[in-house]
């Protein structure tokens, strides 16, 4: 009798030690599916307040770049990337001066930014030199020729860690309305600088229109914009309209084009809505600031993981708007017809 007593108690000491490990593993359990479920909101929370950092290079200061900028802003924040909220954006100006440029292209790589943006074409390939093993996206804003500049396989497949948005402006168009404008013009002079790639691609296509239209074709390139204000003045005796091209050195010198083309009475058709404002006459071109807007967008999705450079085609917008700036056309003695004015929007 004793032996099953003893026996009985034993087999009560197993059962309320095993009821034991089991309840503690239980809670182990619990705490660990715990755990887990706080790992996860963490993470989640993690993802809804990630920081973004963009790299931006702006070649330099003139209001037809400065708007390119702002727009990039406004389409970073239309996809959801603001400045002080959840967006560092790191500005970098060369000034255009290229040793700037790269300089400051190797501090923006430093920064580790999920994507650069490069604004005009020598802004942009100081960040590809710099970007070494090309793993950091770059997006370009206001490039004309992307391909003609050795940035990209093709514009409509970059094939590596870049694309962006071309800012190629419809040059034969702008001839066509200038020869509209001026109907007896019998030579148009081409004002550009001798050193940008992307002026001379213009420039070319500009003079098959005008020899088409009947033009006959003065090549004015300047070194720089030390030598504008005189070339100005030699092509008022010369030609009977000047053309320029999208060019960052005229650009910047746009003030002293209008100053001189005004004392000569010289019509002056350029490829930029900011530059008609300045004195030009009229062109067909795009918005800076939208320009900079698409650029803005195109670099929120890709630095989120949205999309990929290498398959994203490079952005080329379908249409222009015809911008005329009708004083300066009044000034010049220019009718303008409601065939001309028809769709067409004035500067302020």
């Amino acid at each position: 009798m004793k032996n099953k007593g003893l026996l009985a108690a034993v087999a009560v000491i197993v059962v309320a030690l095993a009821g034991f490990a089991i309840y503690q593993g239980t809670q182990k359990d619990d705490k660990s599916n715990g755990q887990t479920a706080s790992s996860a909101t963490t993470a989640e929370n993690s993802g809804a307040d990630k920081q973004y950092t963009v790299g931006v290079l702006q070649l330099m200061s003139h209001p037809a770049l400065d708007q390119i900028y702002e727009g990039i802003k406004e389409g970073l924040a239309a996809e959801g990337l603001e400045a002080g909220k959840n967006l560092t954006i790191n500005f970098q100006n060369g000034q255009g001066d290229q040793s700037k440029l790269n300089t400051m292209s190797q501090q923006l790589v430093q920064d580790k930014s999920e994507v650069l943006i490069g604004i005009a074409t020598p802004a942009a390939q100081a960040l590809d030199n710099n970007v070494k093993k090309k793993d950091i996206p770059i997006v370009l804003g206001a490039v004309t020729d992307p391909e003609g500049a050795g940035l990209v396989a093709s514009n409509d497949a970059p094939g590596a860690n870049i694309t962006g948005v071309s800012d190629q402006p419809p040059v034969e168009e702008i001839i066509a309305l200038a020869k509209k404008m001026l109907p007896d013009a019998k030579k148009v002079g081409m004002l550009y600088a001798s050193s940008e790639a992307n002026s001379k691609y213009q420039v070319e296509k500009a003079a098959a229109k005008a020899k088409e239209l009947g033009l006959e074709v003065v090549n004015k390139p300047v070194a720089s914009t030390n030598e504008v204000a005189q070339t100005v003045q030699i092509l008022a005796g010369e030609v009977d309209f000047v053309f320029i091209p999208l060019d960052n050195t005229i650009a910047n010198a746009m003030e002293t084009v209008a100053q001189e083309a005004e004392k000569q009475k010289l019509p002056v058709f350029p490829s930029v809505e900011t530059m008609v404002e300045q004195g030009g006459v009229a062109t067909i071109g795009v918005s800076q600031k939208e320009l900079g807007v698409q650029t803005g967008k195109m670099a929120a999705q890709i630095a989120k993981g949205e999309a990929e450079p290498a398959t994203t085609p490079i952005f080329t917008f379908s249409e222009g708007e015809t911008i005329i700036n009708k004083a300066q056309a009044e000034a010049l003695g220019i009718q303008l017809t409601d065939e001309l004015t028809k769709g067409a929007r004035f500067t302020e």
